[in-house]
């Protein structure tokens, strides 16, 4: 079994007891706000007796997007401002936690640990799937990770679609290394990437496009990165490939031992999306429901 041990997997962070920490405490250390700023708007709070945060944004010091960034650092909830580029915008749940879309992934992501995830090592996995191409699979997969590194979660994000893989362009990471190349080499060592503006989430990038990707994720090396990953992280979401582009879904979701499927408002067919689950059933995986995407 490939081994991950759990230095190579955590970040270090030190939580330096922020929720004791004042709104103004945390924008003037993130040079948001100046302490002549801070002591204007503290004046103005007293004077009026509102919170802080509305004393600032009465002055016009502060604007909602400055507050909104102070709270998730108080409540340890990655949040970055527009600008911040550790993600592309389509990674909307870190840049706006108040989108509806957002909040449906969060409803998602309370579904899912209702009916499947919990602390067991064989109920950690979750293949995210559709029957076909041009679904959103990787835009609801990538998000869902953010909202669960932002619960507390240890999370691993697998990019195990070798076919068009579009992990380390949502989070812009570089791509010379990752899952393909270390199940072609049959090395002990995953190219794991801390994500420092997402504590908590890590990726496996997928690596170079392999000329026999089907092959690669049915050799026991797969399987053993999937058992290894479970006994460290508390969520594992693997990224795969259509249906339509053969059969590495299958093999994915198996190793997975459960599924989600994408599906999109006017696009996916029914008959594509009942046959696919009919086969993830026959090949042992347990499909949880399906998410509509664009409805």
């Amino acid at each position: 079994m490939t081994s991950i041990t759990q230095d190579s997997i955590r970040p270090s962070v030190s939580h330096d007891h922020k929720r004791d920490r004042s709104i103004g405490a945390i924008l003037v250390d993130a040079g948001r706000l100046t302490p002549e700023l801070a002591e204007r708007i503290l004046r103005h709070q007293k004077e009026h007796n509102v919170r802080f945060g509305d004393a600032a944004l009465d002055l016009g010091i502060l604007t909602e997007d400055d507050l909104r960034f102070a709270l998730a650092h108080q409540f340890e909830y990655t949040y970055l401002a527009p600008g911040e580029t550790p993600a592309t915008a389509d990674v909307v749940a870190a840049y706006q936690p108040n989108h509806p879309c957002v909040e449906a992934i969060r409803a998602l992501r309370s579904q899912l640990i209702l009916r499947w995830l919990d602390n067991r090592v064989d109920r950690k996995s979750l293949a995210v799937v559709s029957s076909e191409s041009g679904i959103g699979r990787s835009f609801v997969t990538a998000n869902l990770a953010v909202v669960f590194s932002q619960l507390g979660e240890r999370t691993l994000l697998i990019d195990a679609n070798l076919r068009a893989p579009s992990m380390h362009r949502l989070f812009k990471l570089q791509n010379r290394m990752g899952l393909a190349s270390v199940l072609g080499a049959g090395l002990s060592q995953y190219p794991i990437v801390q994500l420092p503006a997402f504590v908590g989430l890590s990726i496996i990038p997928s690596g170079p496009t392999p000329p026999n990707p089907q092959e690669l994720l049915s050799r026991p090396a797969f399987r053993g990165l999937i058992e290894s990953a479970v006994n460290e992280f508390d969520v594992v979401l693997i990224d795969t490939p259509a249906w339509s582009e053969g059969a590495d879904a299958q093999i994915i979701a198996a190793r997975a031992g459960a599924a989600i499927l994408v599906t999109r408002q006017d696009y996916t067919s029914v008959n594509a999306a009942t046959n696919f689950v009919e086969t993830l059933g026959q090949s042992g995986c347990q499909v949880l429901g399906a998410v509509m995407n664009q409805f």
